[in-house]
């Protein structure tokens, strides 16, 4: 399974891409918004580093086929690597429709089922993103949702939409989507840094630690001195 980022601040995108762990972004105007950035330039400044796919989403008043197309035709023109996020409506399929016969690439978004994943995949959807941590806000259990998409998938070989974890809450989401073999987890910074620590890692550092400064006190004493390993 590979990840992507969810969010719009550059330097965590920068933090992560560095640490090789991430092979794509997705955001949307409200995390930018949030930033307090302009929507277009954030997304060029993303993709002057970032090799792997950028999701952009159409704004929330683009609620006709024509708008969401239009918009989408500006939002592809920014990179080669750039995904025009849709949400999940009937205007919205009818974008995707379009925009893919363009060559556009399209991430369906605000997937709650495994029938709009599999229309969404039809009308030729690159990505679909099923949420499944809003699933579970209104107690149904999101990654049944996820393991359903996989399931119909797996039916049609002929499909080529690849599944994206979205609305990821904890690591708990992540171990149990890549169980369902899905394609992509996207997933806040907050959660990756929550990945990489276990508390038996941090243990194990500082005995390695106690351990050398016992066998070499003088060499650990100018190590523990150089501001370099600080």
């Amino acid at each position: 399974m590979k990840f992507y980022i969810d969010t719009a601040n550059v330097a965590e995108i920068r933090e992560a891409y560095d640490m090789g762990i991430i092979a794509g972004v997705t955001t949307n105007p409200s995390l930018i918004a949030k930033e307090g950035r302009d929507y277009q330039e954030t997304l060029k400044e993303i993709a002057s580093f970032m090799d792997g796919p950028i999701s952009g989403e159409v704004r929330a008043d683009s609620d006709t086929a024509e708008k969401m197309i239009a918009e989408g035709r500006e939002i592809a023109a920014l990179s080669k690597n750039m995904v025009v996020k849709i949400p999940m409506t009937a205007e919205g399929l009818k974008a995707v429709k379009v925009l893919s016969k363009e060559g556009i690439k399209t991430n369906v978004t605000l997937i709650f089922s495994a029938n709009q994943a599999l229309l969404a995949a039809r009308a030729g959807a690159s990505y679909v993103s099923p949420f499944l941590g809003r699933m579970d806000d209104i107690s149904s259990d999101g990654l049944i949702l996820i393991q359903d998409i996989m399931d119909v998938f797996s039916q049609y070989p002929d499909l080529e939409t690849e599944v994206i974890c979205a609305s990821v809450r904890h690591p708990i989401h992540v171990l149990e989507c890549a169980k369902t073999g899905a394609d992509i987890a996207t997933v806040p910074f907050k959660v990756l840094l929550q990945m990489i620590s276990h508390p038996l890692t941090d243990q194990g550092i500082e005995k390695f630690k106690a351990d050398y400064a016992k066998a070499f006190p003088t060499r650990y004493r100018t190590l523990a001195s150089d501001t370099r390993y600080k």
